[in-house]
């Protein structure tokens, strides 16, 4: 008998393995960025980002900066069903789907505040190895629910079996313990269940039953009706209440006998007196949230051509934003589809975040989002919450890889990066935040108060590295990341050395753009350590020899002097490829 500990689990092939991801850094584009004319109300939001690239890659880009602030996320992820549009391929096998799912749920579960939530929209193909793979992630106890959405009307008349006619929702919460969802507002039907018959000055209310199951004899008394009748508790039941409390409640009028006065008693519960909201059920009718076809009518506004099977309406969104955020909150969408979690987050006046591959970013997405902005969006939920229009959103793209193989397969600095993508690109990978200091060009990023980074492409000398240790001071500490130095490392107290690339070489797999949800996407095992560079040769440690190093850099940063005065590098915004088209989601 194995003494191997066991658990109760979901397996699957190639579970064990995962991607060795490469924290790439954002590039903005400014001319897709896209802001309002002119402020339209004191609250509008124009931070929000809409991300063009691999959404594996995306969410670790974001890790850094976003890590415990996202409130709520949201996500809409192909199904696995085999019925792909152009933009997908999610007829995928079970194993590769999970895989894959498991990778960004876990980036997930480390963006979310500790009093956020994570709400997946599924259908019956997937659901269930969905939930016990959540459960694995966040803990079956911070499981919240399973909501069911009605998702369209009709009968499918030609199903084999039964005519599919709803999705799931999975809600989890960061910590159970302290996440509470937000209440529905009250709806006019609701409030149309209270009336005023006795003019009651408190306004209106309506008759609640005044008897209970849970018998006590202290709550089973005769009670005698204005009209002269006496009544007691149904068999088996009692009042709700004392007799010197329903003797006060009456002193307050507050128990209704009827208009006759010979009515069973009942309490009056007043419309101001009750909750300004209502919790929410988990079974959600398309009168209520909307369906397929609300939602397909929405995105043809943008664009006639009918490329989502499954979009999800606004209202859908709405209720989800309404429970899971408030006013100001960070929700985040990494399977953007036609920009929906987006739209609606803008109208309701939440910070948001998407990120897409398709080329429907372009298509879709900007176009809705520019109307939103513009106040030209009359649909969805724009009348229920009274949009004006405003605000704005960043567009970024992933940057490439930060290394490159060159033509004898050595791995070398990609040449797409300058300097200053060079510098935050290892700030990032060495848990650095970039900050470019105007007052100490050696200064390129923190990490706490009194640790900084510098990152350069020459080969230091040992005057340049003295000249750096006394700057930095002994209160203060700089990790130097160069291409080579030439001095022994001891020598300096205040400064950490370590050569680009050979530092970062091991920290991640470079040179992969795409871990779509694509068939030949399958998970790889970890690469083999042990690649030479060409950045001098290979060694057991990251210290420096005390002899020049014959190094090679790339084209546009090679012929640097290492002179002091040329230490300071001129650091511009740069370009770098644009990514492929490949799968998200389709919300």
């Amino acid at each position: 008998m194995t003494n191997r500990k066991q658990k109760l689990e979901l397996t699957w092939i190639g579970k064990e393995e995962r991607p060795r991801l490469e924290p790439r850094i954002l590039l903005e584009e400014p001319e897709r960025s896209y802001h309002a004319a002119h402020r339209v109300g004191e609250n509008d939001l124009f931070d929000n980002r809409l991300i063009f690239g691999d959404n594996l890659l995306a969410l670790k880009a974001l890790e850094q900066e976003f890590t415990g602030k996202i409130k709520c996320i949201f996500i809409d992820p192909p199904y696995n069903t085999g019925s792909a549009f152009a933009q997908y391929d999610d007829g995928i096998e079970h194993s590769l789907w999970l895989s894959l799912m498991r990778d960004r749920i876990d980036l997930m579960r480390r963006l979310l505040n500790e009093d956020g939530s994570l709400w997946i929209t599924i259908d019956d193909n997937e659901a269930h190895y969905l939930k016990v793979l959540c459960d694995e992630i966040f803990g079956r106890s911070n499981f919240v629910a399973n909501a069911i959405w009605e998702k369209k009307y009709s009968p499918q008349n030609d199903a084999k079996w039964l005519s599919d006619s709803h999705d799931h929702i999975l809600v989890y919460a960061k910590d159970k313990h302290i996440w509470r969802p937000n209440l529905l507002p009250r709806t006019h039907e609701m409030d149309r269940r209270y009336k005023n018959p006795d003019n009651d000055p408190r306004g209106s209310w309506k008759p609640a039953d005044f008897s209970v199951k849970t018998y006590s004899i202290t709550y089973d008394y005769p009670i005698t009706l204005p009209s002269g009748r006496v009544v007691s508790p149904p068999k088996s039941r009692c009042w709700v209440t004392s007799k010197e409390r329903f003797e006060e409640l009456v002193s307050d009028n507050r128990i209704w006998f009827g208009k006759t006065g010979n009515n069973v008693p009942s309490l009056k519960k007043f419309l101001t007196e009750v909750k300004q909201g209502s919790v929410s059920k988990t079974l959600w009718a398309r009168n209520e949230v909307g369906d397929n076809q609300e939602a397909k009518k929405e995105v043809k506004v943008f664009n006639s051509r009918d490329v989502f099977e499954t979009p999800k309406p606004e209202r859908l969104l709405e209720r989800i934003l309404t429970l899971g955020s408030n006013s100001g909150d960070w929700v985040l969408d990494s399977f953007a589809g036609s920009g929906t979690t987006g739209a609606v987050a803008h109208k309701m006046g939440r910070r948001w975040i998407m990120v897409e591959l398709g080329e429907h970013c372009h298509t879709h997405i900007i176009p809705r989002l520019q109307k939103v902005i513009d106040g030209q969006d009359p649909g969805g939920i724009s009348k229920g919450v009274g949009w004006q229009g405003g605000g704005g959103f960043r567009y970024f793209r992933l940057a490439p890889s930060l290394l490159a193989k060159d033509r004898w397969g050595n791995w070398v600095i990609n040449k797409q990066y300058n300097p200053a993508m060079l510098a935050e690109a290892v700030c990032k990978l060495e848990g650095f935040t970039y900050a470019p200091s105007d007052a100490h060009f050696w200064c390129h990023g923190h990490s706490t108060e009194q640790d900084f980074i510098y990152v350069t492409t020459q080969t230091l000398s040992h005057e340049q590295l003295l000249l750096l240790n006394d700057e930095v001071g002994p209160q203060r500490s700089l990790l130097v990341m160069c291409a080579a130095y030439r001095a022994a490392a001891a020598d300096y107290p205040n400064l950490t050395i370590k050569k680009i690339p050979q530092a970062v070489l091991q920290r991640c797999e470079y040179g992969k753009d795409d871990y779509s949800l694509q068939v030949e996407n399958l998970p790889q095992a970890a690469p083999s350590t042990g690649r030479s560079s060409t950045f001098g040769k290979s060694r057991t440690s990251e210290g420096g020899g005390d002899g020049e190093e014959n190094v090679q850099l790339p084209e546009e940063v090679e012929g640097l002097e290492p002179t002091v005065k040329q230490m300071r590098l001129d650091f511009g915004a740069g370009e770098s490829s644009e990514g492929k088209s490949s799968t998200s989601g389709r919300s």
